[in-house]
């Protein structure tokens, strides 16, 4: 009764959103991954997985402070490291990503809560690029998976975001199912997703 069933603009391929700028692609990244900041109806950028931030040092550098209670969809929790390591794979492949780490001298995690952004020049749309909306997301995922090389797909979409993947047949079906800890007051009225392949163009 709480599921959704819909058909797709197109086939679901690539489940990796930094190797494809397909709609479908960045609509499953949605699901199941989150970013750092979002943006709101007016397209500003709003803290998302950040309790907060703080600019020192003249905005020469930032300090983003992730939010208590963060895990991905194994249930291992997301720290500082896993944001710095998805962050240096993004900036390998976005434009706005490649800017913002062309202008950062050192990206590092300090503890489990605190990413650090140390500038050589200032970057006040820092937030705009990590909440940027459109391919190529900056999602946060394992560190062991942002691990992976540029050239490389990852194979085991696992975020900490709204959904997660339960069921993967390219061309014919996927199935979402909500994520209870992404949640903090109880499951939304929507529980899964299921999105089926459509063979008639």
């Amino acid at each position: 009764a709480n599921t959704i069933r819909m058909i797709s603009n197109g086939d679901l391929s690539v489940l990796d959103p930094l190797m494809s700028s397909a709609d479908v692609t960045r609509n499953a990244a949605f699901m199941v991954f989150d970013t750092l900041y979002g943006v709101d109806g007016t397209f500003q950028p709003q803290f998302q997985m950040l309790a907060g931030h703080a600019v020192e040092n003249d905005g020469l550098q930032w300090r983003l402070t992730l939010r208590d209670g963060l895990r991905f969809h194994d249930g291992e929790p997301v720290l500082a490291r896993d944001a710095v390591a998805s962050l240096k794979r993004w900036g390998q492949k976005d434009t706005f990503g490649a800017l913002l780490m062309a202008a950062t001298d050192e990206l590092a995690a300090e503890g489990d809560k605190d990413i650090v952004f140390r500038l050589n020049r200032r970057f006040p749309r820092l937030p705009d690029a990590l909440a940027k909306p459109l391919a190529y997301l900056p999602v946060i995922m394992p560190e062991r998976l942002a691990r992976t090389p540029r050239a490389e797909r990852i194979r085991e979409p696992i975020g900490s975001g709204p959904f997660r993947l339960e069921s993967f047949e390219p061309g014919t079906r996927m199935a979402f199912a909500a994520n209870p800890s992404y949640w903090r007051d109880g499951l939304p009225r929507i529980e899964a997703l299921e999105v089926v392949g459509f063979p008639d163009s």
